[in-house]
């Protein structure tokens, strides 16, 4: 497994996702985290909604009984979504993050991310809860996610903790991040910016971008595997499976991997089967040429 260092954290560069392990018993959830550990996962996403917070209770009946494994493991949380509405104000942070210790039975989180941007956020507030959790060491680095470079700017101005991770949607279907760098000057629908080129400005500003969602169309159409609306995309896929001799799920995780960014994609699975055979990722090194072929075969043309 490959690690990245971020300030005091070697995290490793895939992390598990567990927001479906609310549909998992104990000894179910146990196994997928003992593998996770075993296959040299060490960073786990979580978010206070994820199962209505059972996710989290669920994780931390493992450290409960376990307590040894938590200082083999960075846990991530999220806050900020609520049922009709975005709140990010200082008391919602405080509460939620209070409420994630409990349920996840642990005295610290190492990352905290906020879930949306809020459009009546005050980044002052923001910045007095991030100061709050720090000081009484319950959280140890902050992030955003789905947040694009004004907003994060926004929120730079007036905390003093740095802001080391973005969440964000992407895969070799939803690539709107590549499209409008790939497409600068032109007058086609990809060249359209959307996000505000949050590719280059958190590799600028050595934010680690965390893929979330990696073999999902679209909520609606659900994966893009063997997805009939994606046929070019999966010839490719299976001819590169074959080559390398993995799954399609590995090759599409391959994909992401292969982008200097050194992104950290967040795998939702709960199979452990699924779970070691896209771990298998790490040790291909797709061409160039591979990648944007497999990029093209989205119905895109290079410009």
């Amino acid at each position: 497994m490959e690690y990245l260092t971020i300030d005091n954290m070697k995290i490793s560069r895939i992390a598990l996702g567990c927001m479906r392990i609310a549909k998992l018993d104990e000894k179910q959830t146990k196994d997928l985290i003992i593998t996770a550990l075993n296959l040299g996962i060490n960073f786990f996403d979580h978010a206070d909604i994820y199962g209505q917070g059972k996710s989290e209770e669920l994780f931390g009946s493992l450290l409960r009984d376990n307590p040894d494994l938590r200082n083999k493991m960075f846990i991530q949380t999220k806050c900020g979504i609520c049922k009709g509405y975005y709140d990010l104000s200082y008391e919602h942070i405080i509460e939620s993050v209070e409420n994630s210790l409990k349920r996840l039975n642990t005295n610290y989180i190492d990352v905290l991310l906020l879930h949306r941007p809020d459009a009546l956020v005050d980044p002052l507030e923001v910045a007095r809860a991030f100061d709050k959790l720090y000081e009484d060491k319950k959280v140890r680095y902050f992030g955003v996610s789905n947040m694009n470079p004004y907003q994060i700017e926004l929120l730079k101005k007036y905390c003093k903790q740095p802001l080391k991770f973005n969440q964000l949607q992407f895969n070799v279907v939803n690539a709107g991040m590549v499209d409008s760098g790939i497409n600068v000057n032109m007058n086609n629908k990809e060249s359209i910016d959307h996000d505000g080129f949050v590719l280059d400005y958190c590799r600028l500003n050595d934010i680690t971008i965390q893929p979330w969602s990696i073999l999902q169309a679209s909520w609606t159409k659900g994966t893009y595997l063997d997805h009939p609306e994606y046929e070019n995309l999966n010839l490719v896929l299976e001819k590169l499976s074959r080559k390398y001799q993995v799954t399609k799920s590995a090759i599409a995780l391959a994909w992401i991997l292969k982008h200097p960014a050194k992104m950290q994609p967040i795998l939702g699975t709960t199979s452990i089967e699924h779970l070691k055979e896209m771990v298998e990722a790490e040790n291909i090194e797709l061409t160039k040429q591979e990648w944007y072929e497999l990029y093209l075969a989205n119905n895109r043309l290079l410009p």
